[in-house]
């Protein structure tokens, strides 16, 4: 935590639970009898609610995505780059929704938490969701907060197919989509990566098929080698080589096996502390959600089709060094939204730092970022 709070910083926050009885038909056949949704908000809400924007987070993300928790904190939010006072997502003009998604593990109902009938966590029993069934919650929880549309829903990575997957399913709820370092579907190579992710995982001798907390285990070699492969893809070569290169911890070869190399000590470390605050029940669910996210499926393939669904206007950015979701697959989306008539702004930002490009400081995407959310806001004012 620094000296002081910023005056950029939405400050000291705390998250609320709101609890759901009405059921929650899933798109795997199964149906939650009911839910817990863990929610942070910054900002205000207006009079006629408004100013409402949803944050929709990636893989590894949570509800957490501004501010501190306490004056202890180190770290603040995972978004706190882009949401505050001031800020691409000023919290002076909108009021910030954002949630841990069904089937996470920072406080929503997902694979760590009690099942009613049974007595025990889920675990693997809980039932696979989709980005889908993440809409139909978070439209829940939008029913819940008396926010009948929002002023945009906004995401990245995973959480841009969220923002793109509102558009279409619920095109009447939203005025803007800001789909940043997504894509309409995951290539084979995206979905083989959460292939050998997934199987690092289960592999693991303390997985016991997902039953690991009744066996008052977990998981930590699997999930750390999944979380190192998934880092390696986040990240460029360039960015990479800037930051390790080939540095060596002590400064001469071992000729061994240990850990030498800087980006082995990094990668070690990144697994270690990933092992201590994420679930691995989760991560396998969060992976195939990300698998299975294909809109133009119900549409019979026709992106275009998908396309004429959405009512709101769109902001869609990418990064020149982001290989895991290429700035092609950008504009695939754009190019199909164009070809439907839709209105479309498109950004593609020069950043070498990979996928990860999308939670950094770099001047120019916030730029971006900030002209578009200005121009949403200046339509909450009039």
């Amino acid at each position: 935590m620094p000296d002081s709070i910023p005056a950029d910083s939405v400050g000291l926050v705390s998250p609320t639970t709101y609890h759901f009885d009405t059921p929650l038909q899933l798109d795997c056949g199964r149906t939650l009898s009911s839910y817990d949704l863990i929610v942070e908000t910054y900002g205000q809400l207006n009079a006629d609610k408004s100013n409402a924007v949803l944050i929709c987070h990636a893989l590894s993300g949570d509800h957490h995505a501004a501010g501190y928790h306490s004056m202890e904190d180190r770290k603040p939010g995972w978004w706190d780059t882009a949401i505050g006072p001031g800020k691409a997502i000023d919290t002076n003009r909108f009021f910030v929704v954002c949630l841990n998604n069904l089937g996470g593990c920072k406080g929503s109902t997902g694979p760590m938490t009690i099942n009613p009938d049974t007595g025990n966590a889920y675990g693997p029993d809980f039932p696979i969701i989709t980005v889908e069934d993440w809409v139909r919650s978070q439209a829940a929880l939008a029913d819940k907060l008396g926010i009948e549309q929002w002023a945009a829903v906004v995401g990245g990575s995973l959480g841009g197919m969220q923002a793109l997957q509102w558009a279409i399913s619920l095109p009447h709820r939203l005025r803007h989509s800001i789909i940043i370092a997504a894509a309409p579907k995951l290539s084979a190579q995206n979905i083989a990566f959460n292939e050998v992710a997934r199987t690092a995982i289960k592999s693991d001798p303390d997985f016991h098929d997902g039953h690991y907390m009744a066996h008052n285990t977990l998981p930590k070699q699997g999930l750390g080698l999944a979380r190192m492969l998934g880092h390696i893809t986040y990240l460029s070569d360039e960015a990479m080589g800037e930051k390790f290169g080939r540095e060596l911890r002590s400064g001469a070869i071992q000729y061994g096996y240990d850990v030498e190399f800087q980006i082995e000590s990094y990668l070690r470390y990144q697994s270690t502390s990933f092992v201590g605050r994420f679930d691995a029940n989760t991560y396998l669910l969060m992976t195939k959600a990300l698998d299975y996210f294909d809109p133009a499926k119900a549409f019979n393939d026709d992106l275009d089709k998908t396309m004429a669904q959405i009512q709101a206007k769109s902001l869609v950015v990418s990064f020149t060094s982001d290989w895991r979701f290429s700035p092609m697959r950008s504009r695939e989306i754009v190019n199909a939204m164009l070809a439907a008539g839709k209105s479309v702004t498109y950004g593609e930002v020069e950043a070498h730092q990979g996928h990860d490009a999308f939670l950094m400081p770099i001047p120019r995407y916030l730029e971006i970022f900030g002209s578009y959310m200005s121009r949403v806001a200046e339509e909450v004012k009039a």
